[in-house]
């Protein structure tokens, strides 16, 4: 695996070369888009601390690919504490989805990452308050589904959504839109009160996503094998 870093036009690419084609999904399913020179991330040239940002992502882009594809194991839980540890007494409103809300709750199941879901102000601030943490810069972003994007690592991968449309709800509610918001629970882990979305809501989600082994889990926590449990209201 090679890493480089090109500046053009205004836009800096971080390209991943040379990379084993076993990991190519991985790589995908990280955000890379695969060009002929290799797999390439697009930011904005004048992204602030850049070259501190890339050191980070040389440091760790072959374990984030690996931590990805299922190579290496993903520490999750040392990567949440470490994110709890540093944002304590930060003001940001945040609350945690996917697969690490279930984690949370005892579900046993390993994340691949740390979903963060917060607001335009709070993704901005995650990216001061874990600034050395960073391997991309935040950026703003345009017709996806959240106005802004962060990625950090701390012993796996925490990345965060901020303002995330209204529209991601059109199809039944996920468990990181605002239908979430308006649902959140509390659960106590690590020494930490983290807000969660409702489990029935994860459950409907992983119900629609096709995640069977994900949703008897959640079933099983739910004491229920019924697969309408708690039918939540789609639209």
């Amino acid at each position: 695996m090679r890493i480089t870093r090109k500046t053009a036009g205004g836009k800096t690419c971080f390209l991943v070369s040379e990379l084993d084609p076993s990991y190519h999904t991985a790589a995908k399913d990280l955000g890379f888009v695969e060009e002929e020179e290799g797999f390439v991330r697009v930011f904005e040239a004048n992204a602030p601390h850049l070259d501190q940002i890339f050191a980070r992502f040389v440091s760790f882009a072959e374990e984030m690919i690996l931590q990805d594809a299922g190579a290496r194991p993903v520490p999750w839980d040392k990567a949440l504490l470490s994110f709890l540890e540093r944002i304590s007494g930060e003001g940001v409103e945040w609350w945690l989805a996917g697969s690490t809300a279930l984690a949370v709750r005892g579900i046993d199941l390993v994340p691949r990452d740390i979903d963060i879901i917060t607001d335009s102000e709070g993704a901005q601030r995650l990216g001061r308050v874990m600034s050395e943490w960073l391997v991309e810069p935040v950026q703003e972003s345009h017709g996806w589904i959240a106005r802004w994007f962060g990625r950090a690592f701390v012993h796996a991968r925490v990345e965060w959504v901020g303002d995330v449309e209204k529209w991601v709800d059109e199809r039944g509610p996920s468990d990181f839109g605002p239908a979430a918001r308006a649902m959140l629970q509390t659960v106590r882990w690590g020494g930490y009160t983290i807000r969660v979305p409702p489990l029935e809501m994860q459950l409907a989600v992983c119900e629609r996503r096709g995640l069977k082994d994900r949703v008897q889990k959640i079933q099983q926590a739910l004491g229920t094998n019924s697969v309408n449990t708690l039918r939540l209201q789609e639209g």
